[in-house]
């Protein structure tokens, strides 16, 4: 993936958003006896054949046994491997080499507490933590973004600035926040229980609040960490985001007894948002990977232009600091797609699949974020720009 995953999955939609059908992708597998499987699964439900994914190639394949540890179906000469340690107790399908001394994959081994298992509530959480864990972990791997452990002891740790996390539950009387802090995520599992998550998403007056938004906007203060700060990216991230070392504390005890700033729309893809530029940032960076992780489903599963005829108005290359016609074709396409999917969660009487809208201003920040995830993949820090651009005139796309 040393040309990244965005360069991929912009080539696809170049090759068979308006073309083929044909789905090639991280998201959608056959078994060995053709039949559909998916990314969480761990044997066919048709012929009941086992499967594990595999982290280096991002695919879930069809295993059969190899003396003591298991091989590719068919491929006899091929590496050997073993399943995660956590694949009973939380239903991981990843594999790791046979000959690995650590028993964990590389996405178990990045936790660094789990919570006490012998409770059953807790053991439910879990699982339903760690399957959106592993999917934004394949596609941080698949973005090419640094993803090593800072967990000593687990195996190809970075102990200095590795990415790890605390899944927690509060004791009688006391309180767990999700959060970021020198590389360690904290996340509170009853966010896992989806009637409990509801009814915070309700009193935060948000428009969508998941698990997987969790972790994705989470991991997003570590790559801040990891990828901008001290790094050529710096100053043009404040000039575009503002200067992080306003008061964090201040801004958000503000935020939450004042409430978003007015013009937010025009500023920030959510409200929250608006509270600071770190969560700006965090925001931003979590809104990209839901945009890249749907369209490439959608490519995966054979959805197409031909199938998407709904009336947007596109984004113009001078929305953008600096022209990139893959991005914009990506962006654009993204409107259509989103489009789609919110009159499709209406036929279902449901709410917004994507209820956010997309200014000028929040798609120079989506570009920067792209910009940064590209200069990561390729290992090299690309320049940014010396000067700014003319701010070009305000245009928004919302999907209603």
């Amino acid at each position: 993936m040393n040309e990244g995953m965005f360069a991929r999955l912009t080539g696809e939609l170049h090759e068979r958003w308006r073309t083929s059908r044909s789905p090639r992708t991280p998201r959608a597998f056959r078994c060995k006896c053709g039949r559909p499987v998916f990314f969480r699964n761990s044997h066919c439900l048709a012929c009941d054949t086992p499967l594990g994914y595999l982290p280096e190639s991002l695919k879930v394949q069809p295993l059969e046994p190899a003396e003591g540890a298991w091989q590719v179906h068919g491929d006899s000469e091929g590496p050997r491997y073993k399943r995660c340690a956590n694949h009973v107790r939380a239903a991981c399908n990843w594999m790791l080499a046979a000959d690995d001394a650590a028993p964990l994959c590389i996405a178990c081994r990045l936790n660094r507490t789990i919570p006490d298992l012998s409770v059953e509530e807790n053991r439910a959480d879990w699982r339903h933590i760690e399957r959106a864990k592993r999917r934004l972990v394949s596609q941080l791997l698949a973005l090419g973004v640094p993803v090593r452990t800072r967990v000593e002891g687990a195996g190809e740790e970075d102990t200095e600035r590795g990415l790890a996390f605390d899944f927690l539950r509060a004791a009688p009387g006391e309180k767990v926040f999700t959060g970021h802090v020198d590389g360690v995520v904290t996340i509170n599992i009853e966010e896992a229980d989806h009637v409990r998550r509801e009814q915070i998403r309700k009193a935060m007056h948000e428009p969508y609040r998941t698990m997987l938004g969790h972790l994705r906007h989470e991991v997003g203060h570590y790559y801040w960490d990891r990828l901008v700060e001290d790094s050529p990216w710096h100053a043009p991230f404040r000039e575009l985001f503002g200067d992080e070392r306003a008061d964090y504390a201040a801004a958000l005890k503000r935020n939450y007894e004042e409430g978003p700033q007015q013009d937010w729309l025009q500023h920030f893809v959510s409200a929250y948002a608006s509270s600071h530029p770190w969560e700006d940032w965090a925001e931003t960076w979590a809104h990209y990977l839901h945009m890249v992780d749907a369209m490439d489903t959608a490519l995966s599963f054979g959805l197409h232009a031909e199938d998407v005829e709904v009336d947007t108005e596109p984004f113009a290359m001078e929305v953008l600091e600096r022209p990139d016609p893959d991005f914009l074709y990506f962006l654009n396409s993204w409107i259509e797609l989103s489009a789609l999917f919110n009159e499709m969660a209406r036929s279902m009487g449901q709410r917004f699949f994507y209820p956010f809208v997309l200014s000028a201003v929040v798609v120079r920040k989506l570009h920067f974020v792209h910009r940064v995830v590209v200069g990561s993949a390729a290992g090299e820090k690309i320049p940014p720009p010396t000067e700014s651009q003319p701010q070009s005139q305000a245009q928004s796309q919302q999907q209603q």
